[in-house]
Order: structure tokens, then C-alpha cells, then sequence
């Protein structure tokens, strides 16, 4: 997904007073993002160590180093957006199912026009610049079919998010595909052209959400141990809603960001799922919760703009068995 920086950090969780069978241990490969700080912040609390886990967590930005390591059997997990989870070369024999999600965008994604850009048909034949399969490209595509529109009717220019700055400064661009924290330089920074957000996360708040994704093979041999990674993650999401201050200084070196810095990548931009709202994204078996009803429409999108070239069943790609087994608080 988004990348606040690019690193490789490792963190290892130490065991309980039992030492951790090798059935035990997760290993993770995620973006460096803020919206999966709270893995970082159940390691440090102590959360996984009192569940006996050994948690292994790699940030990569890079998705085909994680798919990679995935195929080989080097993790177990990996998190990321459910449009990213979708796109080529994923097929029906890529490793990898949803069991959860962490996070939902709120604001972080977005598309910015200049000032003289009212609505989403007024970019008809102009330059929009984005990355492919980022998670603004599929919110610009659904406010184009709200006018009847597809992507095929503007001009695209492919470009690296990071560049999104410098490119919105050309005023042959009429519109850039962004998130956080670019997002907001654009706003602040490009003031002679007068921009605008046109269409924001906040605009589809149940579409770009983050998943978490297991190997199916360990998943199938141990699924305690992902129930119990499960109660973790989600007892480190409820400590964020209870103190949101304490939280933000625990993650926020995990990120190499302040304290303040890490709080305004979250407040407007993100929030994390607790456990009742996985559960109502994931249903259960018997009855599908929202989050199939989205893949379908994320499919669809993805299919239309060339990210995906094969159509993933939902009942294949989501395991909805483990969380819906999990007590409400």
C-alpha cells in the first residue's frame, strides 16, 4: 500500500515462559504504513508474548518481494490492500486467503484537480497523472462511472506516487492520483493552482480497506495459532481507541516518526478495524459479511484498468471461520 519511507525493519517478539514451538512463529512482509502499526504495538505491550507467538515483521514496499516469499514458504503473512491483493500475477494458485482486515482509508487516498476542475466529467480528454494499482485510481474510477465514464476517456500518464508533487506542477496536468502524505503537500504547497481534492477515501469509506493475509498451507495446519494472532491484533487495536496518545508514542519509533508526525498520518486519514468491525467486513461462512460484496466491485475495477488479468472468487481468496470463532469483547 502507502509508503511513509522505505526501510527494512525486523521485529522479533520474544516467546513466554514456554519456549515457542516453530509452529508458533509468524513471519510478516508488509508496506510501511502506519495502518499496521498496531502488530508493532501488541510486540511491544507484550500482547504476542503473553499468546506464546513469535512474530517476525519485514517492512518491503516492494509487492512481488512479498509475493515471492510468500510462494517460497519464507512468511506467513503478508498485509496490504484488498485492490493490491487482487492484481496481477495473482490467480486462483497464488498462496495467500483473507483472514481479517486491520485498517480502512479515510481521507489518505485521493485524487486532487486544479481549482478550475469542478467535477470528475470535466477531466474528460484531459491528463490525469497516477500510479497503477494504487488505491486512488479505483475511487477515481467509481466516481467516473457515477457520470457514465470510464478511465479510457481521459489521458493517463503513469507516474511514481512519490513524483506526485513535482508532477501536479505542471499545468498541462489537470489531476493527480495521491495519498498521504503527498496528498496534503499538494494541497499546501501548489497554492497558484488553486487545488483541490475531488474525490477522497472518505468519499467510499468501506472500499480501501487493508487485509490481513495468511498462507493458506500453514493456515490449514495451525489455526490456533492465527486465532490467537487474531485476539492480539485486535486487543492492540481497542488499546488505540481507549488511549490513542500512549499508542501513537509505542508505534510511532517503529516508524521513525514523532510522536505528533505519526498522529496526523492516522487522524483524518485512517482507522484501524477493531474486532466487531472485521467480523461485520468478513461474516462467516454461512453468510458473507460486506467485504464480498466489495471484492466484486474491486474485481470489476481492477479487471477494467488492467491490474488484474484473472477473475478471483471471493469464496477462494477469504476465510471468514477464524474471526467469526473469535468472542466479542
Amino acid at each position: 500500500m502507502k509508503s511513509l519511507k522505505v526501510l527494512a525493519v525486523a521485529l522479533s517478539f520474544g516467546c513466554a515462559t514456554t519456549a515457542a514451538h516453530a509452529d508458533d512463529t509468524i513471519r510478516i512482509m508488509a508496506p510501511v504504513w502506519t495502518g499496521f502499526a498496531p502488530v508493532v504495538v501488541a510486540q511491544d505491550l507484550g500482547y504476542f508474548k503473553d499468546a506464546h507467538l513469535s512474530v517476525d515483521l519485514k517492512f518491503s514496499d516492494e509487492r512481488s518481494d512479498v509475493m515471492a516469499a510468500m510462494a517460497h514458504g519464507s512468511i506467513e503473512m503478508e498485509m496490504r490492500a484488498l485492490n493490491e491483493y487482487q492484481g496481477r500475477p495473482r490467480d486462483e494458485t497464488t498462496p495467500g486467503i483473507i483472514i481479517g482486515s486491520i485498517d480502512r482509508s479515510l481521507g489518505g487516498d485521493g485524487v486532487i484537480v486544479d481549482g478550475s476542475i469542478h467535477d470528475v466529467s470535466e477531466l474528460k480528454g484531459k491528463t490525469v497523472a497516477s500510479e497503477s494499482n494504487i488505491p486512488g485510481r479505483l475511487l477515481l474510477q467509481m466516481e467516473l462511472h457515477k457520470h457514465g465514464m470510464t478511465l479510457a476517456d481521459l489521458k493517463m500518464k503513469e507516474i511514481l506516487t512519490s513524483d506526485s508533487v513535482a508532477v501536479f506542477a505542471d499545468p498541462s496536468i489537470a489531476a493527480v492520483v495521491t495519498y498521504q502524505p503527498f496528498l496534503q503537500q499538494i494541497l499546501t504547497v501548489s497554492s497558484d493552482r488553486n487545488p483541490k481534492e475531488l474525490v477522497s477515501s472518505a468519499d467510499y469509506p468501506d472500499y480501501i480497506v487493508d487485509v490481513l493475509v495468511a498462507r493458506n498451507d500453514d493456515l490449514k495446519a495451525n489455526p490456533d495459532k492465527y486465532k490467537r494472532f487474531l485476539t492480539c491484533l485486535y486487543k492492540a487495536v481497542a488499546y488505540y481507541k481507549s488511549n490513542p496518545e500512549n499508542f501513537a508514542k509505542v508505534a510511532a519509533p517503529h516508524f521513525d516518526l514523532s510522536t505528533d508526525d505519526f498522529k496526523k498520518s492516522v487522524v483524518g486519514s485512517l482507522e484501524y478495524t477493531d474486532l466487531a468491525q472485521s467480523k461485520a467486513y468478513m461474516g462467516t461462512p454461512e453468510k458473507p459479511g460486506k467485504i464480498t460484496e466489495i471484492f466484486a466491485t474491486l474485481m470489476n475495477l481492477n479487471l477494467e484498468n488492467g491490474a488484474a488479468s484473472v477473475r478471483l472468487d471471493p469464496a477462494h481468496s477469504i476465510d471468514s471461520s477464524l474471526i467469526a470463532a473469535l468472542p466479542t469483547p
